[in-house]
């Protein structure tokens, strides 16, 4: 008995008794629910974008998020302060020199309203910015929500008018970026259509050049430009693409006055053989001063100054 009682006291014998563990393990769990009941379940995505679309709530669409970026330096941070461009934190060094740039970037922070402040030590901001010359100043940019592609010919209609919209191919620089979407403003478009590799994005720097206006004309974000246009023609949007040697010259373009795409190429490469393509049409903006070719925010202002004077 007293080795009976030594294995049962031991620390890996058997236990008395299981709590109902062992039976409560061979019943059932009920009946399988329905795919439509079960979470992330193809079926059940389904049925729910299918009861958004009953109760008249447009479908959540998203052309994904940029990464979040810093400006440094003590005049850009001013800069982009000055023109609204959208941040989240100011951080300055511990017993940074005092001057005009900083009180004036500290004063704009706060009238602005949602921008942390944030005291750092010089070693912090030298690892955040890599050894940059930040001059004791970072503001910290928040990522760019973009839209997507199809979301701004659905504004359009929704507001009783026909897309007017503007793809970049291949235009890598943001200026040119935030000059496109300040003209798209200008004249009365609905947004920007950007492919999500080898272009620029909605950076502090396009958002200094749209002067403000980038907070109200979307930018998209298209995984695969040549298939964002080719959606764009099913929906019976023209897609028009603007070349040197394109065979309509621009003041013969009454594709204009409808629903309409216009996709601006690189200054030096134009377009891709993909996208000029996938165009219905190619248009050439006359020259008669000589030059070879515009940069992109240029090229895109003259078409859409073109598109407005059509339409009003």
């Amino acid at each position: 008995m007293a080795a009976n009682n030594r294995r049962m006291s031991g620390k890996k014998g058997a236990q008395v008794g299981s709590g109902g563990k062992r039976r409560r393990g061979l019943e059932g769990k009920g009946p399988t629910p329905p795919a439509e009941m079960r979470k992330g379940h193809a079926k059940q995505r389904a049925a729910q974008a299918q009861a958004r679309r009953a109760q008249g709530r447009p479908q959540r669409r998203t052309g994904g998020k940029s990464s979040s970026e810093l400006v440094v330096g003590r005049n850009p941070v001013v800069e982009a302060l000055r023109e609204g461009v959208p941040a989240s934190t100011l951080y300055v060094q511990q017993f940074i020199d005092n001057d005009e740039r900083v009180r004036e970037a500290l004063q704009l922070a706060a009238e602005r309203g949602g921008i942390n402040l944030m005291e750092a030590p010089r070693p912090e901001l030298d690892r955040m910015t890599n050894g940059l010359n930040h001059q004791g100043l970072v503001l910290q940019v928040p990522p760019y929500e973009y839209a997507h592609p199809e979301d701004l010919a659905d504004a359009a209609y929704d507001e009783g008018e026909d897309p007017l919209i503007v793809a970049l191919d291949g235009v890598t620089d943001p200026r040119n970026l935030g000059a496109v979407v300040r003209s798209v403003s200008a004249f009365g478009g609905h947004g920007v259509v950007v492919p999500e590799r080898r272009a620029a994005g909605m950076t502090a720097g396009a958002w200094k050049t749209s002067a403000g206006t980038a907070a109200r004309t979307p930018v998209a974000r298209a995984t695969n430009l040549t298939r964002a246009l080719e959606a764009y023609k099913k929906a019976g949007i023209t897609v028009v693409g603007l070349a040197a040697d394109g065979d309509v010259e621009l003041g013969e373009l009454d594709a204009l006055e409808g629903p309409v795409v216009i996709v601006v190429g690189s200054e030096g490469k134009g377009l891709s053989r993909l996208v000029g393509e996938t165009c219905d049409l190619r248009v050439r903006i006359p020259m008669p001063g000589g030059a070879e070719s515009l940069n992109a925010g240029v090229a895109a202002g003259v078409v859409l100054y073109e598109a407005a004077r059509r339409r009003a």
